[in-house]
């Protein structure tokens, strides 16, 4: 972590009794603000217009709007799993699936340590409990810059055994459209994460030939996605992109992962309440899959003392 900032710097630009205090960063016309509870990407504009489907200042995240998902992302199929003969229960507070779902931090205060005109990091320590028998630290870097928003997420290990762990954010993305049925997606993947109907991966497919594949980029029109991508194409910065755009040219927005995130969740909101239903795309990093903790894949095991980092972020195309 960098140092603290001085101290007219660390004032919250609001508190409330929905998420807590409220950091406000900027740059240029970009402008963000970061929320204490589950230090959740409450808003990110430019020029006003919104580049994340958030919520307001009052409000508190629904859908899993903008949160944080740690220690483990998605679904956790009955919220039980064991590593190196620790059993652990996770509550279901997905009880109509009898699942666990994303983590254990996105409703608690975080802390915030240092803050600059366009940045502000926060860091949580989780202390084991019956859910997550594990010591870990937490920090979450929200940077705005020339290229837009940049999250950089770490994990470390204080404790003296090994703990497994993933990682993932939820950000709803919007280009403008009233629905999504009117958004150009391409996501750069080769394949897909068959679901059962808890939302627990089964296994593979290729996206090729199927409603599925977005390689080339088209309109979402009908389909109807809460699909994990995987298998992604990357270019020689070892970024993989998902674009968004308007179906008129009117501006668009990219959202990058580096290669510590291989795995995508894109979610057209199709089971959320009337208002918010197919208003914007959830496009998820994720460190691994769905039911990691269960399955062991692709599960970042963290030695004593080991430490993780993995970065993503959001650019956004101007107006045509």
């Amino acid at each position: 972590m960098t140092a603290s900032s001085p101290a007219e710097d660390r004032r919250p630009a609001e508190t409330t009794t929905a998420t807590g205090d409220q950091w406000v960063i900027g740059h240029g016309h970009q402008r963000a603000v970061i929320t204490e509870v589950g230090a959740t990407l409450r808003s990110f504009t430019i020029e006003d217009r919104p580049v994340i489907d958030g919520f307001g200042p009052g409000e508190w995240s629904q859908g899993g709007r903008g949160q944080v998902l740690a220690p483990w992302p998605n679904r956790l199929g009955d919220g039980r799993y064991t590593f190196e003969e620790t059993e652990a229960q996770a509550p279901l507070n997905e009880p109509s699936r009898h699942n666990a779902i994303h983590g254990l931090v996105r409703w608690m205060p975080w802390r915030m340590v240092s803050r600059a005109q366009n940045r502000v990091s926060m860091a949580f320590e989780l202390h084991p409990s019956p859910a997550y028998p594990f010591p870990l630290r937490l920090a979450v870097e929200y940077r705005l810059g020339r290229d837009g928003l940049t999250v950089v997420a770490d994990a470390e290990n204080p404790g003296p055994t090994d703990l497994p762990f993933g990682v993932g954010f939820h950000p709803y993305i919007t280009v403008g459209t009233p629905t999504v049925d009117l958004v150009r997606l391409r996501v750069p993947a080769d394949q897909r994460l068959i679901a059962d109907d808890r939302g627990l991966p089964t296994g593979r497919g290729p996206v090729s030939g199927t409603e599925f594949d977005f390689n080339q980029g088209r309109l979402i029109g009908v389909t109807r996605l809460d699909t994990c991508y995987t298998s992604l194409n990357r270019d020689g910065d070892g970024r993989a992109r998902v674009d968004l755009d308007h179906p008129d040219a009117a501006g668009g927005a990219t959202l990058w992962v580096d290669e510590r995130f291989g795995y995508l969740m894109v979610y057209t909101g199709d089971t959320l309440e009337p208002a918010r239903k197919r208003t914007s795309v959830a496009v998820e990093p994720m460190s691994c899959p769905p039911d990691a903790l269960r399955s062991g894949t692709d599960l970042i095991v963290l030695r004593p003392r080991g430490r993780w980092t993995g970065s993503w972020g959001i650019t956004v195309r101007p107006h045509s």
